[in-house]
């Protein structure tokens, strides 16, 4: 297995592996949706990827299995996050036939270390309930309530 980060010649494949985890989740577009969406992610990643947007992409034989985002954004500090900086991972998603194997252990261990050098004093995790272990075993954890509405 071969983990590395997406670079701009990963653009289409990206796209790709973000409908690849929205069918997964039983999503389902327009044609219209669908191209309005490629058109929006076309242009996002173009502009924040590997500056505030990163994405680590696991393959075997060349072949992509496994995917995990990080999106990163600064916010005023406070004691939850005292630099200020915090991350998102989002769009885990790996395919069926690879699942169970570490390919998105490894996807997420990537962008967990990318967020530790990026300063991120706080790392939020977008899940879905299939991928529950897996971010447990990681040591995430459902925040304890806040007295602040959300």
């Amino acid at each position: 297995m071969n983990i590395r980060m997406a670079d701009q010649n990963d653009l289409e494949l990206l796209i790709n592996l973000r409908f690849d985890y929205f069918t997964a989740e039983g999503q389902i577009f327009t044609p219209e949706e669908k191209t309005a969406l490629t058109a929006n992610l076309t242009s996002y990643i173009k502009r924040h990827l590997n500056t505030d947007f990163f994405a680590s992409i696991s393959e075997i034989d060349g072949q992509p299995v496994s995917t995990a985002y990080l999106a990163t954004s600064e916010k005023p500090a406070n004691t939850t996050w005292p630099t200020g900086k915090i991350g998102t991972i989002l769009n885990v998603f790996t395919f069926p036939e690879y699942r169970k194997k570490g390919c998105a252990t490894a996807c997420l261990n990537l962008l967990i270390d990318l967020a530790k050098r990026e300063n991120c004093s706080y790392l939020e995790l977008s899940a879905s309930e299939m991928g529950k272990p897996v971010y447990e075993k990681l040591g995430f954890k459902i925040p304890a309530p806040s007295h602040f509405t959300p």
